[in-house]
């Protein structure tokens, strides 16, 4: 539990991983949305162990495309399906931690218009789903560069009237 909390300390305020960081993984990640009123929602998950708002995301699983892996997550941690884009709206990098092991990741996000919520999913009771607003959202995501990510979409849904 004390190098769970170091773990999760340095991570908040350790700076990002620095453009020059050679990237170890690649993964996948979906912004799951609606659109409610002429207004885009987005839907966030908690992460599992330390609780705060992170939209779906993963290691790209085996014969997956990487949208088709976002997919899959947004299945598996936030209980929805949906139509996804199979071009991502933007990418972030990230510190991840195995063990003691400490790595940079990047991931790729694909929007994904939510059709269907299901009750009970995969990770049901491991994590709370939350709608929100842009505002919101930008306010509980802890990590700028995906509420920047965040922004920038909302923009273009804006802007290519799929409100």
């Amino acid at each position: 539990m004390l190098v769970e909390s170091a773990i999760a300390l340095v991570e908040r305020i350790a700076p990002p991983p620095p453009a020059s960081a050679p990237v170890a993984e690649r993964q996948s990640g979906v912004i799951p949305y609606a659109i409610v009123e002429s207004t885009p929602v987005f839907l966030l998950v908690t992460s599992r162990q330390r609780g705060r708002w992170i939209f779906p995301k993963g290691r790209i699983a085996d014969g997956l495309k990487p949208w088709e892996s976002a997919e899959r997550e947004a299945h598996e941690e936030a209980g929805v399906e949906g139509v996804i884009a199979t071009r991502p709206v933007g990418s972030y990098r990230a510190w991840k931690t195995r063990g003691v092991r400490r790595f940079v990741i990047e991931v790729d996000m694909y929007p994904l218009r939510v059709e269907k919520q299901h009750d009970n999913w995969r990770e049901t009771g491991e994590r709370y789903r939350h709608w929100v607003t842009l505002a919101e959202a930008t306010r509980l995501i802890t990590d700028k560069r995906v509420a920047e990510l965040l922004r920038n979409f909302a923009r273009h849904l804006r802007v290519s009237g799929d409100t």
